[in-house]
């Protein structure tokens, strides 16, 4: 029993310092988040209760005639749900793209073929988004590189007209998002033992029941997460759909972009910014048993 006491003690004594260094850590952390993260989103929830923006010589006062706006108006539910379908098929193109490269890197290509394709998944992010969507511009333009290409292949094909059109901007996105899906994808796929897959291909499976029955069921934290990652910040971009769409990319993200900087209605757009919230958070909600399942 001596010798119990005498090594549990030490262990009680050092559970404050403990508790103390874990702080120490992660409170500049935490602290960080909190000036970058809440405190801005707590100032644009204050600005969507107000009739303008509180400088002064405006006249301003505390309503609810930013967000009675949008249950009133048929525009902007019309944008939310256009966003919201944005959003989906964005995440569904990418993952139907996505999912084949993510599985081709994680269980066939091995070595140096590996890290060039990795390489040629990354780069999009070393370069500016700007420069990527201006890029396109010149492959779907008019009389652009795509036409040509295709006019060269197969004489006299045609105008595609792609340029000011929805499937510009699901395009442009699609490009811009999709590193976002293979990379989720090939952790999921790499932690999958190649033992398994192959005793159920040993045992008759054919290899679209083992894709149904092993692969996807087993990767599916991967894709969730992409899809998250993606449908998030495609609902509310702004700056494809408004130089790859023209008129065809008015989507609620434009109209809050539009807000804060040519109207200078800051609370109106802080309005929408915080509906659009709302939308993806109850979307989640009623999804959060499926992706508990599925991860």
């Amino acid at each position: 029993m001596a010798v119990s006491d005498t090594t549990t003690a030490p262990i009680r004594r050092h559970r404050p310092s403990n508790a103390r260094s874990i702080l120490g850590l992660t409170g500049p952390a935490y602290l960080w988040l909190v000036i970058t993260i809440l405190l801005p989103l707590a100032a644009m929830f204050y600005f969507s209760f107000l009739s303008d923006v509180p400088l002064p010589g405006r006249d301003w006062q505390v309503t609810l005639s930013n967000y009675t706006a949008f249950f009133q108006q048929d525009f902007y539910r019309t944008l939310m749900l256009r966003s919201l379908r944005l959003g989906f098929e964005v995440a569904l193109w990418c993952f139907v793209i996505g999912f084949p490269c993510a599985y081709v890197l994680a269980k066939t290509i091995k070595g140096r073929w590996r890290e060039a394709l990795f390489l040629m998944v990354i780069i999009p992010f070393w370069s500016n988004a700007l420069i990527r969507v201006f890029s396109w511009t010149m492959v779907l333009r008019g009389n652009g590189i795509l036409e040509r290409f295709l006019d060269w292949l197969i004489p006299g094909f045609g105008s595609l007209n792609l340029m000011f059109t929805y499937e510009a901007v699901v395009i442009g996105l699609v490009h811009s998002y999709l590193p976002y899906m293979i990379l989720t994808c090939y952790i999921s796929l790499s932690t999958i033992d190649d033992d398994l897959i192959d005793a159920a291909r040993s045992m008759g499976a054919s290899r679209l029941t083992v894709l149904r029955r092993i692969i996807l069921p087993l990767s599916m934290p991967g894709i969730v997460a992409g899809a998250v990652l993606i449908f998030v910040p495609v609902i509310g971009s702004f700056m494809e759909p408004r130089i790859l769409g023209g008129r065809e990319g008015t989507f609620l993200g434009t109209v809050i972009e539009d807000q804060f900087t040519s109207v200078f209605n800051w609370p109106l757009g802080a309005a929408l910014s915080f509906i659009l919230l709302a939308c993806v958070m109850v979307i989640f909600a009623v999804f959060q048993p499926i992706l508990r399942r599925a991860s």
